[in-house]
């Protein structure tokens, strides 16, 4: 693992935690029934937070996994896929907030991100 590598590792997860320190702002003083735009700012920032979290996490799974090679194309591969995550949890979140989250609903969401990165990440 190169310095730079481990720079952005610390810089993304720094950034994980700032946001997560501004989630627990909006969780602790807000209420999503009394103020209904609280909720989607506190959906917002819960995907943005677990987004930045699991970017690092998933270029080391790559990193463990291409035997300690750092690849061209690594970092934007997971800041991908950290994003789809995001994503989806914020879709979650505000689904459940409207009461409209059902299983069949979650599976149909979580499938179409999987076949989007799984064209994305298609080698060519």
């Amino acid at each position: 693992m190169e310095a730079r590598d481990r720079l952005s590792n610390f810089a993304v997860l720094g950034a994980a935690v700032l946001v997560w320190v501004l989630v627990a702002l909006i969780v602790t003083t807000r209420d999503p029934v009394a103020e209904p735009v609280a909720g989607f700012i506190g959906a917002a920032l819960i995907g943005l937070a677990v987004g930045l979290t699991v970017t690092p996490i998933l270029w080391l799974v790559v990193f463990a996994r291409h035997r300690r090679i750092a690849y061209r194309g690594d970092w934007l591969r997971a800041a991908r896929r950290g994003g789809w995550i995001g994503l989806i949890v914020a879709i979650f979140i505000v689904l459940r907030l409207q009461s409209a989250l059902e299983l069949p609903i979650a599976l149909f969401i979580i499938a179409l991100a999987a076949v989007a990165e799984a064209t994305l990440s298609a080698e060519r």
